[in-house]
């Protein structure tokens, strides 16, 4: 068995079966980190001795044997930065806060430690998570595994490069326009963004920034090698944990339940506004073919008010944020984009060109607050369009992006593509983004499939079918 390709069912086999220990299994994952991230730049802060006593407790566990073993013992990840980790740093990539160490442990945290699973460090982010280049002035950059000189998404970018690389079975990020689902486009993984309110944010910086509703807005979920994998670690992190008020009594579905035959296909092949590559075109039409080809029923119909994805999900998070950027990333006060910008232009900056750029959105933006409202409104009602189109059985094929990963900062260009993926966030829909061949130039394509709220389990089903028909998780070597 090669460790670094395999699935979680795979390892959970091997380590039950004896085959090899969590002990090997650990350190042939440290290895591969140590060969691919002085290129990368994926993990920013180990645990490696800490998991090297853990997995000396994991082999004992199965040596003692029995059947309540935890589903993940033995399995090595690594988690957003973002996310706490207790003892290790969560500055969120702010300069001011690079000392900032967690406290504790977050509740998905907490969760995928009962579950058994190792964890080997925390991984790099843009600054405040407000970019898809994942940059900041303590880590520095994370370069795309495929192509160094392209970006690997973000924020989750560290986690996407390392579970692109086989250095990881799986990592966790988080996501409210695209984190997730960006880096596991560009990187070429699996990559699920929950059901808003599915999965507790509880420990995730910044906390107490979004209301109720906006919490729904940001979902933690996993990046992985294969879609039955994320569907692993999705039922382990999801649920109620009494301290995120934004969560909601989602039951999940199974998967297996799912009858392809009578899925109803939506192929959404751009958004109305940013065209996109014919070959990312060509990737949603192959990925409907494929469940068309289970018997499910392509629907050509489109949604208009898609074209205003960004707008929408400007305002609706406008409207469910408590804390402005501004306010959550200055240290003495809200980042002031006038002072910051020639402070970076001079080379004493204290903040990413991506953090001074978005902090100036979020202030015009602010300056009209009417138009958050119009905007929240428009959301709203096209939350409820799709949803009743979709019902509990249609499923969404639409792009993560117009192109594949960009090069760096080739993604000023167009600012406001990352609108494929950010509307989901707003309406709250479940995403699995789902490898999809590779362009002409060797980059990665990949698709989204989205469905109506607490159906998960929907798009997980569709995921593996696309993931078989058109090849799924391939590792990038680097030489």
């Amino acid at each position: 068995m090669d460790w670094n390709t395999a699935t979680l069912t795979e390892l959970q086999a091997g380590l039950r079966s004896g085959k090899f220990s969590a002990t090997d299994l650990l350190e042939a994952h440290i290895v591969t980190i140590e060969q691919v991230n002085p290129a990368v730049n994926g993990l920013v802060a180990d645990r490696f001795e800490k998991a090297r006593a853990e997995a000396l407790d994991a082999d004992d566990r199965f040596k003692q044997g029995g059947l309540d073993l935890p589903p993940l013992l033995g399995i090595p990840c690594t988690i957003k930065e973002f996310i706490g980790v207790e003892g290790q740093p969560q500055t969120g990539g702010v300069l001011w806060r690079k000392d900032v160490v967690a406290e504790r442990d977050a509740t998905v945290v907490q969760r995928l430690r009962a579950a058994g699973a190792i964890i080997i460090g925390t991984t790099n982010i843009p600054e405040g998570g407000l970019w898809l280049e994942t940059y900041n002035a303590i880590y520095g950059r994370t370069n795309n595994p495929w192509d160094t000189a392209r970006t690997s998404g973000g924020s989750s970018g560290g986690e996407g490069a390392l579970v692109a690389t086989g250095a990881i079975p799986f990592g966790l990020g988080s996501d409210v326009g695209g984190s997730i689902r960006i880096p596991a486009a560009f990187c070429g993984t699996v990559g699920h963004k929950p059901t808003g309110g599915l999965v507790p944010s509880t420990g995730h910086y910044p906390e107490g920034m979004l209301t109720e509703a906006g919490g729904r807005y940001l979902t933690v979920g996993p990046l992985t090698r294969s879609v039955d994998d994320a569907w692993t670690v999705l039922k382990i992190i999801a649920g109620e944990d009494g301290h995120d008020h934004s969560m909601r009594p989602y039951t999940l579905g199974d998967p297996d339940d799912v009858d392809l035959s009578r899925v109803r296909v939506f192929p959404l092949a751009w958004n109305l506004r940013s065209r996109v590559r014919g070959d990312v075109r060509l990737a949603v039409e192959q990925a409907a073919a494929a469940l068309e080809a289970q018997g499910a029923t392509i629907d050509t119909r489109e949604f208009p008010n898609l074209k205003r994805g960004f707008e929408i999900w400007s305002g609706m998070l406008s409207e469910g944020t408590v804390v402005s950027y501004p306010h959550a990333l200055g240290e003495h006060g809200p980042l002031n984009p006038l002072i910051e910008l020639p402070r970076l232009w001079t080379g004493f900056g204290r903040h990413t060109f991506a953090a001074i750029f978005m902090c100036a959105a979020d202030r015009i933006a602010a300056s009209v607050p009417s138009l958050a409202k119009k905007y929240n409104a428009m959301g709203l009602a096209l939350q409820a369009e799709i949803e009743e189109a979709l019902g509990d059985d249609g499923v969404i094929i639409h792009p993560p992006y117009n192109r594949p990963a960009p090069r760096h900062w080739d993604a000023f260009r167009t600012p406001f593509v990352p609108a494929y993926t950010a509307i989901f966030n707003v309406l709250e829909f479940p995403v699995t983004q789902v490898p999809a061949g590779f362009s002409q130039e060797g980059l990665p394509l990949g698709v989204q499939v989205a469905a109506a709220r607490g159906n998960d389990h929907l798009t997980v089903a569709a995921g593996r079918c696309i993931e078989a028909a058109l090849g799924g998780w391939k590792r990038a070597i680097i030489d």
